[in-house]
């Protein structure tokens, strides 16, 4: 393929996806959501004009995507939005997901006929709520800040364990001898490394911007994409949780001067979209619309589970105690919008050899597009019948740029409410 071809179809690609996210984003359905659809069309089940089948590659474009939008979300809220709300954020990342994923899980096994480790891998993958779609949704949103700033937290949270979930269950299930008590293990020692490589990086670089500022501001956007590589390689190459470092890293970078915040928040927003643009569309044509049709029944029911029974009962036992009234506890639970995440995750047991990861992989593409629409369409008008909204800016706004310059030179580019 000439490269004059490969960068006009890369370009019109992008600027599908942006037209179909816009449209989404006007009809209140994660608009992100309506890319998969574009990849599906142009696909090979489709007008057939792109060809691609390859898991592997597929995986890798959605761990790098999904690394960029975590640091994004962390870089734009930062500690001083996130702490007030952490322990409840917390607890629905941890307790609320892995009680998702296994009553998820004992439905899929009971009713769809799996084993019980498939049944709670399958859980397990539909267990991760979606960053850019709990984004999407709450773009525009007037939802109560408090609501609001533990769904963004616990979005950056609980996809380090749901992917040590699915990880765990698949090796479980492959690997004769691995138990309960090895992925338990697996599982405190993945977050500890994790959570200490994503804060120290963090940490380490946002003190580097106070004590020497760079020459231009034009390398801030560069400094913060090193650290969120290198907070994602450390905590990886140590046996860690990548994605929980990677977040935890733009939370600690947020702490840097402000005018250097702001130009690499506006710089990161962008990469963060073409990050998720890129990953729908290589989902959506990843996907074989002809083989949805074989498991639409189990999708939807599996859906309507995991939506209306699964979420909702984790997180209410999750948030007891919490300082949230039953109807911000009924909005959390139905705000556990599927994405592109369980999409991704559902790779991985099909790269591991797992028996019937194919159709575990049908199933999982199914549901998240049922739940994500369900939910994303009627996620606000609950939240105002609810009344559980208010504030008078919604609670995330449209970063745009101001032509304003700051007296060290470096652009003041955002003027937006933090994320």
């Amino acid at each position: 393929m000439a490269d004059g071809t490969l960068l006009l179809i890369v370009g019109a690609l992008l600027a599908g996806g942006i037209a179909v996210s816009q449209v989404g984003d006007r009809i209140r359905v994660p608009g992100l959501v309506l890319v998969i659809g574009l990849g599906m069309a142009i696909g090979s089940d489709g007008l057939g004009w792109l060809h691609f089948d390859n898991y592997e590659v597929a995986k890798t474009i959605g761990i790098i995507a999904l690394a960029a939008i975590l640091f994004e979300g962390g870089l734009a809220a930062g500690f001083s939005e996130i702490r007030p709300v952490l322990k409840p954020a917390l607890s629905m990342a941890l307790i609320g997901t892995t009680l998702t994923a296994v009553f998820a899980g004992l439905a899929a096994s009971w009713l769809l006929h799996f084993s019980l480790l498939e049944g709670l891998l399958l859980g397990s993958i539909l267990a991760a709520t979606d960053g850019a779609a709990i984004f999407a949704v709450l773009r525009g949103s007037t939802l109560r800040r408090r609501v609001a700033r533990t769904l963004e937290g616990e979005a950056g949270l609980n996809d380090p364990v749901a992917v040590l979930l699915v990880i765990g269950f698949s090796t479980w299930i492959t690997t004769e001898g691995y138990n309960l008590v090895d992925m338990a293990q697996a599982f405190v020692v993945e977050l500890s490394v994790g959570a200490v490589a994503g804060l120290a990086v963090g940490a380490a670089s946002a003190a580097l911007m106070r004590r020497k500022p760079l020459t231009t501001p034009g390398l801030y956007p560069v400094a913060s994409m090193a650290t969120g590589a290198l907070a994602f390689g450390v905590g990886d190459v140590l046996h860690g949780s990548g994605f929980l470092a990677v977040y935890l890293a733009g939370l600690a970078l947020a702490s840097a001067p402000k005018a250097e915040r702001e130009a690499m928040e506006t710089f990161h927003d962008g990469l963060a979209w073409v990050a998720q643009l890129a990953m729908f569309l290589t989902l959506g044509l990843l996907v074989f619309p002809d083989a949805l049709g074989s498991v639409a029944l189990e999708g939807t029911i599996l859906a309507v589970l995991a939506a209306v029974v699964a979420r909702p009962l984790a997180v209410f036992i999750a948030t007891t105690g919490q300082g949230f009234d039953v109807r911000e506890r009924a909005v959390l639970g139905w705000a556990g919008l599927r994405g592109a995440v369980p999409i991704v995750l559902a790779t991985f047991p099909v790269l591991e050899g797992v028996p019937h990861a194919r159709e575990l992989f049908a199933i999982a593409f199914f549901a998240v597009l049922v739940s994500t629409v369900v939910q994303g369409t009627t996620f606000e008008a609950l939240a105002r019948r609810l009344s559980v909204t208010g504030e008078e800016r919604p609670q995330r706004e449209t970063k745009r740029p101001k032509d304003v310059t700051s007296s060290r030179g470096s652009p003041s580019t955002v003027t937006a409410s933090p994320s």
